[in-house]
């Protein structure tokens, strides 16, 4: 837990909001970076007075509360995004850097956009980026929602890998440019000591025909492992950044995010060089969780963090959705082992009743959970701990989980029994065993 004598106040909106710790007279050892994942810009948005026309990303379902900020039908106005980034930008600092993990165009459907227009779109939101942290390195991922048709990411180059790597040209290397031109991936030395992996998880996700009897979609696994292998012999630490996460969905009973097969073989690189990587770090779900990576002795090797979304629309079949959110990354600068969440959130409805976007810090995550860092092994304990009866923590887990959506929607049961499960296991065998042990 960090000394609350080195918080800043600032303003975001009318009300006062904490900036997290960076390195400095008192904590010198500590680096920052912020995440923002699934903007979603839905260019249509607009104040109508029918409810079923305020955005195409509702496709008819009526958008009843729609406000200046958006409307959990819709996904984000550019009122939205551009809030965000105007508070974020007040509490960044000129040595942190900045991770995107996709998703810029609207859920809608495929006949709505086109290639030109998802570019368009990605370029809209890079330069809304550059505008508000000009003097920042961002580092992005792609989505599946990144191309069209959606999904639908090809094992080679074409349009839109060129495209975005003329538009991240200001803060990639010439080397980085090159494979994601060529397979929307690549790797990049943040600073001395430390790289950082963009992976390309589309290639594994399951809606993509183009990939589905491919056991390396774009040869991602083996340069995957050339590059740790390279970092390991050069005694560097690693972040990896993508899209679409690792492991189990939280939400659904033995799916995994990506094809299994993927999936496997992607937990056994991780666990492979589990020394290397110092973090993961996924967009994807819309929704706040953590993974475990356990090695196949079941100790804790690699954290995991799925980071909530700017967007906050929820599909029909959906209960419950989040507000819109964004985070900081607190890290060790010696070692680059993570040290803490600050977690950032819009109350969309009060944004929308007051007409102005007060976005507030929702949790630190080592006061939330009574840490002392994020390592592996902490997230193991706080992960077994969610199935202690008497202690409330996965009840404050899944309300952040909805990032504080609505309190009164508690999850027991079967929905907790799929929730811990894919937090502590992300192999088919061990979640497996997880699940029917406790279905007896």
């Amino acid at each position: 837990m960090l000394p609350l004598r080195c918080l800043v106040l600032l303003l975001c909106g009318a009300a006062p909001l904490v900036a997290a710790p960076a390195g400095s007279g008192y904590l010198p050892a500590i680096g920052r970076f912020w995440h923002v994942t699934d903007l979603h810009l839905d260019p249509t948005y607009h104040l109508v007075p029918d409810p079923t026309k305020v955005c195409f990303s509702s496709r008819g379902i009526p958008a009843s509360h729609a406000g200046v900020y958006g409307d959990f039908r819709c996904d984000s106005p550019y009122s939205l995004i551009q809030s965000a980034f105007t508070c974020m930008a007040q509490l960044t600092q000129p040595q942190d850097f900045i991770i995107w993990t996709g998703d810029s165009p609207p859920h809608v459907p495929a006949d709505e956009l086109s290639t030109e227009l998802v570019i368009q779109v990605i370029s809209n939101m890079t330069q809304t980026i550059k505008q508000h942290f000009p003097n920042l390195t961002v580092y992005p991922a792609l989505g599946n929602h990144d191309y069209w048709p959606q999904d639908q990411m090809p094992t080679t180059t074409n349009a839109i890998y060129k495209a975005v790597a003329q538009l991240w040209a200001p803060w990639l290397q010439t080397e980085a440019l090159l494979t994601l031109s060529q397979g929307g991936f690549y790797h990049q030395l943040v600073k001395p000591g430390l790289r950082l992996v963009s992976l390309n998880t589309i290639l594994y996700y399951g809606p993509d025909k183009v990939t589905v009897n491919m056991s390396d979609p774009a040869g991602q696994f083996e340069w995957l492992e050339r590059t740790l292998e390279g970092a390991a012999q050069n005694m560097e630490k690693v972040y990896i950044i993508a899209h679409v996460p690792v492991g189990f969905l939280p939400y659904a009973r033995n799916t995994t995010a990506i094809r299994r097969i993927h999936n496997e073989r992607l937990v056994a690189i991780f666990r492979e060089f589990s020394h290397v990587i110092a973090g993961h770090f996924y967009g994807h779900t819309h929704r706040d969780s953590i993974m475990v990576l356990l090695d196949q002795e079941g100790k804790p090797v690699n954290s995991l963090f799925v980071s909530p979304a700017v967007t906050p629309i929820r599909s029909l079949l959906e209960s419950y959705s989040n507000n819109p959110a964004f985070r900081v990354y607190l890290y060790n600068t010696n070692d680059y082992a993570l040290l803490d969440i600050w977690q950032y959130y819009l109350n969309l409805t009060e944004a929308n009743e007051k007409q102005r976007s007060d976005w507030e810090l929702e949790y630190i995550m080592t006061e939330a959970f009574g840490l002392t860092d994020l390592q592996p092994q902490s997230l193991l304990q706080l992960g077994l701990s969610f199935w202690l009866p008497q202690t409330k923590a996965f009840d404050r887990y899944f309300s952040h989980y909805m990032v504080n959506y609505n309190n009164s929607i508690t999850c027991t049961g079967k929905c907790k029994l799929i929730q811990v499960c894919a937090v502590l296991y992300l192999d088919q065998l061990s979640y497996s065993k997880c699940i029917s042990n406790l279905e007896r």
